[in-house]
């Protein structure tokens, strides 16, 4: 069942986490910015993965382990959460399996193999085989399946990413943040609102991979035949019913993002401001740079880990 952290749960969060790395940038971005408009990218791809998602398996592995005994952490994942949940298992002395599709970014594969964790690759190129397999393994004796999607102590990891926005910008007036599963903006959504920040929380889909805008948007879950896109962090077809319904209450406005955006996106972000995302990282950029927002804006850049092939479309070079 999927909840929406309490500020308590948050700062403990924020207290367990600064013990493996600091607070990542805020970077004012001044391409993005316009005469009424500062524009800030949080750059969650300093952590220790490339990605944000080091915040919430760090966070949920360290409390399921207060609670029991585990003798295997797995998780299914297109990658980012993948590589995730192996740095925290690998930080924290357990033993780690990641189930994911077949096919998977070569990249975030070897930042998950290099991290020490078996692999375990399921099904098509969306995450329901894989997650399927992983359920099915769970059910093994001291296994713990940190399912980034459902896992209740994992939304106060990501949260932080807002308590740290705030602490920089109190003024700050809108925030854009990428849409996968909605473990992201459930957390930063929640911590937003809780901390009584008047910022609207934006969140941003692939158009090819629509189910939470239109779960939101309809107020019940809408599962998608497909979700083919570049975006692999934001492809999720099969919405959860909790999600939806704590996304419908934290989250302010929903935008669809195309490929051709997002990586017009990933050019900009590189060129223009020296940073490099994936396509998931860049959705939020994109939905900037579609509709320009006045006043105080932060962008969630989540992830790095970007193919070769992904790069070569939105002409880049190493």
């Amino acid at each position: 069942m999927a909840c929406l952290p309490e500020l308590s749960e948050i700062r403990e969060a924020q207290q367990l986490l600064a013990r493996y790395f600091p607070p990542t940038p805020l970077a004012k971005a001044p391409s993005l910015a316009g005469q009424n408009s500062e524009v800030y990218l949080k750059i969650e791809t300093a952590l220790p993965t490339g990605s944000f998602k080091p915040r919430g398996a760090m966070y949920a592995l360290a409390k399921t382990l207060q609670r029991q005994k585990i003798t295997e952490v797995i998780a299914s994942s297109t990658g980012n959460h993948g590589a995730a949940t192996a740095f925290a298992a690998r930080t924290l002395g357990v033993p780690a399996t990641i189930f994911l599709p077949e096919g998977p970014n070569p990249v975030k594969r070897k930042r998950i193999e290099d991290l020490g964790a078996k692999i375990v690759c399921q099904g098509s190129v969306d995450l329901a085989a894989a997650s399927q397999a992983a359920k099915e393994y769970s059910q093994r004796p001291g296994v713990y399946f940190l399912n980034d999607a459902t896992d209740p102590d994992h939304p106060a990891g990501p949260a932080t990413i807002a308590v740290e926005i705030l602490e920089q910008l109190p003024d700050l007036d809108a925030v854009y943040v990428p849409m996968g599963d909605t473990a992201l903006i459930r957390s930063v959504g929640a911590a937003i609102k809780q901390l009584g920040s008047k910022a609207k929380v934006i969140g941003v889909q692939a158009e090819r991979a629509p189910s939470y805008v239109l779960s939101w948007r309809a107020g019940k879950p809408i599962p998608t035949d497909t979700c083919d896109t570049c975006a692999d962090g934001l492809a999720t077809r099969l919405p959860e019913a909790a999600n939806v319904a704590a996304i419908r209450e934290v989250v302010d406005d929903v935008v669809l993002v195309s490929e051709e955006q997002m990586l017009d996106a990933i050019r900009h972000l590189f060129v223009r401001e020296h940073v490099l995302a994936e396509a998931a990282g860049a959705a939020a950029t994109a939905a900037f740079l579609a509709n320009p927002r006045l006043g105080k804006v932060a962008l969630v850049v989540t992830g790095a880990n970007i193919s070769d092939e992904l790069r070569q479309r939105a002409g880049i070079a190493h």
